[in-house]
């Protein structure tokens, strides 16, 4: 017999309690769709971040106790027009490492799991674009996306609530305060349009415009059919001092895809071992995998030699195989991209031609080069090529999407180039500083990292850090100095560069730079880049390089140099004359560059006007001396100068 609940009110008192907990815990673990309620009062893009819940993990530690936590990060568009590619700045605090994020993606091409604890921006996959009420009839499922966090972060046990110290949209063009708290577990802002931001973008364009970046990789979609498409991925390399060499191009496959074949490029890794053992094999099973290129996650993409480009395989694609080296367009603009196609297999449910999603968390890097931040994949009009039948045609891409990617200097990232300076006014040479591309992990017993790097005499310019100790104690000996105990570490650079300030007169003067390669690697094709101050516009020529002023953003201070014909390699190191004996002996390059002093009154070489202030190569900023040489010793060592200048001289006549 069924109890009647209404008239026993214990009963009744137990079942209200039990509901109103239910309803507590679907709240906290954001199950529901519904914005919140201040949502209501918000006419822009409505944002939320909600912490769910949190658990204490191992290990156990006071000093920096890990947590689990659960957060929801909520996208609405309540404003009047499509909100396209949404991008939301969470700034984490808490030294968080994010383990997964449903419907986004770290907008740095960053791939899960990462630590997230300086901040970071997350962006839309595979809902990028977000809707407005207008257009959908109040449609949550096109106009809101909720992000479920899941990660550990650090420090903040219960009762505590580890919220971000802030969010808000990184889409260009709209302002957003501070974020306000709702409750203790729920952090909210409105962001509306900028009113004095104006855009060349209309509100019923269908894609996103394209966007400037130092470099920018396209990914066109050229065929498609239901099972597979082939796509073509172009990498434009727009800075002038962007480079890349041995590039490697690295990004995540989203939806199971995976390469069958390739032109123009190839994988790193060949691999179908993945495929064989995964979904992939299980609906292929028809496929013959020994043709399968790579079937990783993430797969790394490196370009073809030379010997490569008239394969009719794996060649006869425009600007490929070139070994992976992309120049700056200010030395050439021919050789500023590179190009590859690749064929793409796609799983269920995604069988059918028109559906195309383009891999996400782009990376690409190079040798000796910059570093590089690229954002995420943006649908962008199609593409159009030259019709390949040679007509006065253009075929049009069936998708476009734009990757743009920007120079960085990630944080504690040591350089890999370093500089020192001498003078004809001083018979020392102000050598790299110490450590300028990072010290060995443990130097307490052999070297100092904090000791200020010793004065050399020119002569050990020439060889390797190594056996420069006795030379620098005889030279500090000679002058009188102390040298520390224990002495400093080495520079550790691949690459080191020598400015000399060679003459200085009343119309002019002249400086003699040379580029000393350390590494075993040869650099075909390489460029170096000096920023002066003042004296740029005095530059007149150089005699063994080919030079030319360079206008960086907006300021007309930098020279471009590179190799003449003949010049522009400079090998690696190698043996000496006498293995045994002999130290190993750098690769070189060396000019002398005139300048004149008419119309740059003022200039004062010796008081430093005659030094750079930033030394390029290759696109990489070299660490510069903290100190320059000075006017106080005697001018004799400039006979000593010139004996290096000639010795160099000498070993690139005999190695050419």
């Amino acid at each position: 017999m069924a109890s009647n609940t209404n008239s026993n009110p214990h009963v009744f008192f137990k079942l209200s309690l039990l509901l109103s907990l239910l309803n507590f815990s679907f709240s906290q673990t954001g199950v529901g769709q519904a914005p919140s309620p201040a949502a209501d009062s918000c006419n822009g893009i409505f944002l939320s971040y909600a912490y769910s819940s949190g658990a204490k993990i191992k290990p156990d530690d006071p000093t920096h106790q890990p947590y689990r936590f659960e957060s929801v990060l909520t996208v609405l568009n309540n404003g009047d027009e499509e909100l396209k590619s949404w991008r939301v700045f969470v700034g984490f605090q808490n030294d968080e490492f994010l383990v997964s994020a449903s419907d986004a993606v770290l907008a740095d091409g960053t791939s899960l799991p990462a630590n997230v604890g300086n901040g970071t921006v997350f962006a839309g996959f595979p809902m990028s674009d977000l809707k407005t009420a207008i257009g959908t009839a109040g449609d949550l499922t096109q106009m809101q996306v909720q992000v479920k966090l899941l990660g550990t972060q650090f420090g903040v046990g219960a009762p505590g609530v580890p919220l971000p110290d802030n969010i808000q949209l990184a889409n260009d063009g709209f302002i957003c305060p501070k974020a306000s708290m709702q409750g203790r577990n729920e952090m909210q802002v409105c962001c509306t349009k900028d009113p004095n931001v104006k855009t060349n973008a209309t509100v019923d364009e269908e894609f996103m415009p394209r966007q400037s970046g130092d470099l920018t990789i396209m990914y066109d979609v050229t065929r498609t059919y239901d099972s597979n498409y082939w796509s073509q991925v172009t990498i434009s390399n727009n800075n002038p001092l962007g480079r890349l060499d041995n590039w490697k191009l690295s990004f995540d496959w989203m939806r199971d895809e995976f390469i069958y074949t390739m032109k123009g490029a190839y994988p790193y890794v060949v691999d179908s071992s993945d495929c064989i053992f995964g979904p992939q094999g299980q609906y292929y099973r028809d496929l013959d995998f020994g043709n399968v290129l790579n079937c990783e996650r993430r797969p790394t993409i490196i370009d073809l030699p030379p010997t490569k480009a008239n394969d009719t395989t794996l060649g006869l694609i425009p600007k490929c195989c070139r070994n992976g080296t992309i120049l700056p367009p200010s030395m050439d603009p021919s050789k500023s991209s590179s190009v590859f196609q690749m064929q793409v297999f796609k799983m269920p449910p995604d069988l059918n031609r028109s559906e195309l999603s383009p891999p996400q968390n782009w990376k690409i890097n190079g040798t000796l080069n910059p570093d590089y931040i690229c954002g995420p994949p943006v649908r962008v009009s199609p593409s159009q090529f030259p019709d390949p039948s040679g007509l006065p045609s253009n075929t049009t891409a069936v998708a476009s999407w734009q990757v743009v990617c920007n120079i960085t200097q990630p944080k504690n990232e040591s350089p890999k180039c370093c500089v020192s300076f001498s003078s004809y006014y001083n018979d020392s040479v102000v050598p790299c500083r110490t450590c300028a591309c990072g010290c060995p992990s443990n130097t307490a017993r052999t070297c100092s990292a904090t000791a200020q790097a010793v004065l050399l005499p020119p002569e050990a310019l020439l060889v390797p850090f190594e056996n420069r100790t006795t030379m620098a104690q005889a030279w500090a000996d000679l002058k009188r100095r102390t040298v520390p105990n224990p002495m400093p570490c080495s520079d550790n650079c691949g690459v080191s560069i020598n400015w000399h300030v060679l003459t200085d007169y009343s119309r002019g003067w002249s400086a003699r730079i040379t580029i000393f390669n350390w590494d075993e690697t040869a650099f075909p094709d390489w460029f170096a880049a000096v920023q002066m101050d003042k004296a740029t516009h005095g530059f007149e020529k150089m005699y063994s390089f080919n030079g030319t002023t360079l206008e960086l953003n907006g300021v007309n201070n930098t020279i471009l140099m590179q190799g003449l014909p003949g010049l522009n390699y400079i090998v690696g190191e190698t043996d000496g004359a006498n293995p045994k004996k002999d130290p190993r002996v750098p690769g070189k390059q060396q000019t002398v560059i005139s300048f004149t002093k008419k119309n740059i009154p003022g200039i004062n070489v010796v008081a430093g006007d005659g030094f750079p202030s930033k030394v390029f190569f290759n696109g990489e900023e070299c660490a510069l001396p903290l100190v320059l040489p000075t006017n106080n010793s005697n001018r004799r060592g400039s006979t000593t100068i010139i004996s290096i200048f000639l010795a160099v001289l000498v070993f690139i006549m005999v190695h050419q």
